[in-house]
């Protein structure tokens, strides 16, 4: 077990499954001593985030639709209470339709661009929001991207507009609360297996190109993530806000 994280109230939003980035980097937090806080959507994802959770010991979960308001509001209610004083927050949340996602941006419906713009991009600005007036200590919030927002990758469409949004939300937020000594970056991850990959068309094919084309002659895995959060999270990159890390073994420095 590590310290860098030590006696740090972590919250952790996005994990679903084992698969998820977001649970690498509740690992990787949890070893270097953090003091971790789950949320989860609703009563189907419970079950599977509570064993998860478990296992690392006792963290507590909280629910929260990031679509609401209210919910969010409530839960940094709880927050306040149970904790006081925030020191961290990752957010690795996005969500758009299948439908929208495999149908090619042309064709995006605009019922389906607001829903992928408000998950995936407006929630980063929602929580921050609330999390900034706990963060009294000053902060980090981290947030998940793709390369899908600079260069266009097929089956990607509308979540590598919202991704782009999202990377312009991370430099604006960073200068709205930087004055509190709070800092908002990203890490644009590479291609790796979770759920919501399985909805993008042709990824094994963008999977397997990381293999052959990045410098390291791999494709990244959760604790490729997890370390450079970690160090987003920590007290080491206090200098870094709004900044962009691509964590790809090099792959997005390759042309064709």
């Amino acid at each position: 077990m590590g310290s860098l994280l030590s006696n740090k109230n972590i919250i952790i939003m996005g994990v679903r499954n084992k698969w998820s980035i977001a649970w690498g980097i509740a690992k990787s937090a949890h070893e270097e001593g953090a003091n971790l806080i789950f949320t989860y959507l609703g009563e189907r994802e419970k079950e599977e985030v509570s064993d998860l959770v478990s296992s690392l010991g006792n963290h507590l979960i909280f629910s929260c639709d990031v679509t609401s308001d209210e919910a969010i509001d409530g839960l940094f209610t709880q927050l306040k209470e149970k904790y006081g004083v925030i020191h961290g927050l990752v957010h690795s949340i996005a969500f758009a339709r299948s439908e929208d996602i495999q149908s090619g941006y042309v064709n995006t419906t605009r019922d389906g661009f607001a829903l992928a713009m408000d998950i995936s991009t407006y929630s980063l600005a929602a929580v921050a929001k609330r999390t900034k007036n706990l963060m009294i200590k000053g902060g980090s919030i981290v947030s998940l991207t793709y390369m899908g927002s600079e260069r266009v990758f097929s089956g990607y469409n509308i979540m590598g507009v919202a991704k782009a949004a999202l990377e312009a939300s991370v430099r604006y937020l960073a200068e709205d609360v930087g004055h509190q000594g709070i800092r908002v970056n990203a890490i644009s991850a590479g291609p790796i297996k979770t759920f919501s990959a399985k909805g993008v068309k042709d990824f094994n094919y963008i999977l397997n190109s990381a293999d052959q084309k990045a410098p390291l002659r791999r494709r990244i895995d959760h604790e490729d993530i997890g370390g450079p959060a970690v160090f987003f999270l920590s007290d080491l990159s206090k200098g870094i806000t709004g900044e962009i890390m691509h964590v790809d073994c090099g792959l997005n420095i390759m042309g064709m």
